[in-house]
């Protein structure tokens, strides 16, 4: 069975890569430029990351395709990452990377180039049964990634292969440095890979218009003003910048409240109850397998590596509600919320309201 693998320049695809030929597979490479800009500061690591997928293949003794994904990604995932930000959402730019152009622009790819099937360095894993695809949670609760692709279908798993699901990361460090990998100590990528290490609002602002407002408190006082709330997301503590002299306390000051109509930034100081909710509403729900019965006791994650909580969900009109069993902090329009039976991911959709 030939099999290609998604080989980034990191850790986890080097030795996902090496435990394929330890199976006894026949394995090619592929590298994936997913965004054009290659910057001058170092934001941007594609061409270091090629240089190191290169190392790693000859030293496997592999085949490196490459491939250039920036127009679609920049049509199927950031052009949505905008529009999302401009209505004053959050998005999660990685879940739609997944589905778009890791498990379809990729595998289609592959599949012309004579792959049986596909395989990445994520941390989940595949189990078939009577012909029905899951999706597991990976054994490394520290690295799970089943949170970013719950939006993966049946054709999409049943051609994937996920070498890591069973290992951790400190046994993906080890497997690397025996095998003499130029990425063992290499650092993992956090983030958005086209931010890189950029200051996330400056960023934004090179696309999207500032839009002055107001900073208040939950009781309407004015503290400062802000650059356009676009530029802030529910929950966050890093950015805002209110010095003394508000608040009656010296707690940290974060984000409770985006009010579009009025273009407000309510701004909170510890942990305030305006930032917990009970239940949310959410779009465009999937389903990994057949769409469950409702109402449907389970567990829900609202933001990757968060511990799963417990909830019930039903369905109204094709929108999902969600009722957690305890308060949840910072529940993020335009996130997502994942769905999980135990380790299997069930699918997810678009948080839209909190209540």
């Amino acid at each position: 069975m030939k099999i290609i693998i998604g080989l980034s320049g990191g850790v986890d695809s080097s030795v996902a890569a090496h435990i394929l030929l330890e199976q006894g597979f026949e394995v090619e490479a592929l590298f994936m430029k997913n965004w054009e800009e290659d910057d001058k500061d170092g934001h941007c690591t594609a061409e270091q990351d090629l240089s190191d997928a290169k190392k790693v293949a000859d030293k496997l003794g592999i085949k490196l395709h490459t491939v250039n994904f920036s127009a679609d990604y920049w049509e199927d995932v950031f052009a949505h990452f905008l529009q999302e930000h401009k209505q004053g959402r959050t998005p999660n730019p990685d879940v739609l990377c997944n589905q778009k152009i890791k498990f379809r622009a990729f595998l289609d790819h592959a599949l012309a180039l004579g792959a049986d099937k596909i395989a990445t360095g994520h941390y989940a894993r595949i189990e078939e049964q009577n012909g029905v695809y899951q999706l597991k949670t990976g054994l490394d609760d520290n690295k799970d990634q089943s949170y970013f692709l719950h939006l993966l279908n049946q054709q999409q798993l049943s051609k994937s292969l996920f070498p890591l699901g069973e290992i951790n990361k400190d046994e993906v460090r080890k497997i690397a440095a025996e095998n003499g990998f130029i990425t063992a100590d290499k650092k993992d990528s956090t983030g958005i890979c086209f931010i890189g290490e950029r200051n996330f609002s400056e960023f934004l602002q090179t696309y999207l218009p500032k839009q002055q407002g107001d900073i208040v408190d939950e009781n309407g006082q004015f503290i400062k003003h802000h650059q356009g709330l676009a530029f802030y997301t529910i929950g966050q503590r890093k950015g805002l910048e209110i010095g003394g002299g508000f608040g009656t306390s010296g707690e940290p000051w974060f984000v409770a409240d985006k009010r579009l109509d009025s273009n407000e930034l309510v701004v909170v100081q510890g942990d305030n109850p305006l930032l917990y909710h009970q239940s949310l509403n959410a779009s465009n729900p999937h389903w990994i397998t057949p769409p469950p019965i409702f109402p449907l006791k389970c567990s829900a994650k609202i933001r990757y590596r968060q511990a799963s909580q417990n909830c019930t969900i039903s369905e109204k009109n094709g929108e999902i509600e969600v009722n957690f069993e305890q308060p949840q902090r910072a529940i993020t329009p335009g996130q997502s919320v994942v769905f999980y039976a135990q380790d299997a991911c069930l699918g997810g959709a678009i948080i839209e309201t909190r209540n």
